[in-house]
């Protein structure tokens, strides 16, 4: 997946939340800002942005382009993104607000898109996380590997591989490979080396076919079945409920996981059952549900846009956990069936870089590497002006 895109780099905190609301009353505290002064100290100015830069819109996002010092209209509706590992969030999609929105990334991200994010090192949790949302790319460990795009267009155009790779897997395998095939065995078998994220290649088909059709259920669980239509669940009987409800005013202070009756506690809230392994998954060095929590009960400092959260626990954000302790249960499921495979895959024949060499796959050439030329649409920028690529 030659062609790779960084991390967004939002800039200031407060253009991303938990929720839409937070997100629009945020907005609305600094448009009513009575002076430039105050709505500076509030907007929090960088070299990238400032409230009197010109930016053209996102991608896809119908924003004012006028310089925020004289905005005054209503907040852009919010998107939902993922957000690191295994997270989702709401992001205010407006150029003007963002350090580096990485553009590019808008222009191919769509209902047939899935992403790949590299992890930050070696963790119980696999190296790579995909989302079909468009990813910030965040890392809890702060060490935020690229994001690779499956398709270099939108609508599933024009496969983000290296030329010819999927030609050469066909003849070695004897069978069609797609694009969608080789994302489900690299989903299958991404490991962590000291150079990076691994990908090895097998030559035998019945481990290819075991592979895709692993990689194809871990990537059902990471994009939480966006192409399906079928949401993961965890069989009868398994199935994590709210025992206890939570508050209806104040956000919980604590969150803790009683392993007798496997019960995950949120306050005086409680939610059972929910299985060690999924309180026990990590991802960039951090428990996963911890970072969940702590991400949605922070309080900012008093006096800015990140102090402005929700005065209650919404209930939104109840079915969120469910569904997130749903995935990261039967993820940890999964590992037998990973180790197995690559014990299969280490002893089976490969398919090397001197073979895909040979083929002329490699080296990949610099134009693989760089974003497609997509313009499908208007794109308004400064001033009522519009791009062309």
């Amino acid at each position: 997946m030659p062609w790779s895109v960084a991390p967004l780099r939002l800039g200031r905190a407060w253009v991303m939340g938990p929720d839409p609301k937070t997100l629009k009353a945020r907005w609305e505290r600094l448009v009513a800002a009575g002076d430039a002064a105050g709505r500076a100290a509030l907007f929090r100015p960088s070299r990238a942005r400032t409230l009197h830069v010109a930016m053209p819109q996102l991608p896809g996002q119908r924003t004012s382009t006028v310089p925020l010092a004289g905005e005054s209209g209503p907040c852009p509706e919010p998107v939902r993104v993922a957000h690191g590992p295994y997270d989702q969030q709401w992001l205010i999609p407006d150029h003007r607000l963002i350090d580096a929105a990485r553009p590019e990334l808008w222009r191919v991200t769509d209902d047939r898109q899935i992403h790949a994010v590299e992890g930050a090192g070696p963790d119980p949790g696999p190296t790579l996380t995909f989302s079909a949302l468009l990813p910030d790319g965040y890392s809890p460990a702060g060490r935020p590997g690229r994001i690779r795009p499956l398709y270099r267009r939108p609508g599933g155009q024009e496969p983000n591989l290296a030329p010819g790779l999927l030609d050469r897997l066909s003849a070695e395998l004897a069978r069609p490979v797609t694009a969608e095939d080789f994302l489900a065995w690299v989903a299958a078998v991404a490991g962590h080396r000291p150079e990076g994220c691994a990908v090895p290649l097998t030559a035998d088909p019945g481990i290819w076919e075991a592979g895709v059709e692993l990689g194809r259920r871990v990537l059902w669980l990471h994009t939480r079945g966006a192409h399906s239509g079928e949401r993961p669940r965890m069989p009868g009987g398994q199935r994590p409920y709210v025992r206890a409800a939570l508050p209806e005013r104040g956000l919980p202070e604590t969150l803790a996981y009683a392993p007798e009756d496997a019960t995950l506690h949120l306050g005086a809230g409680r939610i059972s059952p929910v299985p060690r392994s999924a309180w026990e998954f990590h991802a960039g060095g951090a428990r996963v549900l911890e970072t969940w929590f702590e991400r949605r009960t922070a309080r900012g400092e008093p006096g800015t846009l990140e102090a402005v959260v929700p005065a209650a626990w919404p209930r939104e954000w109840t079915s969120e956990l469910l569904e997130l302790i749903t995935v990261l249960a039967l993820l940890a499921e999964d590992r037998p069936a990973r180790r197995a495979l690559a014990e299969r895959l280490a002893a089976g024949p490969r398919l090397g870089s001197a073979e895909l060499g040979e083929a002329g796959v490699l080296p990949v050439p610099g134009a693989a590497r760089r974003p497609a030329s997509v313009l499908d649409h208007h794109e308004e920028g400064p001033g009522g002006q519009f791009a062309l690529m």
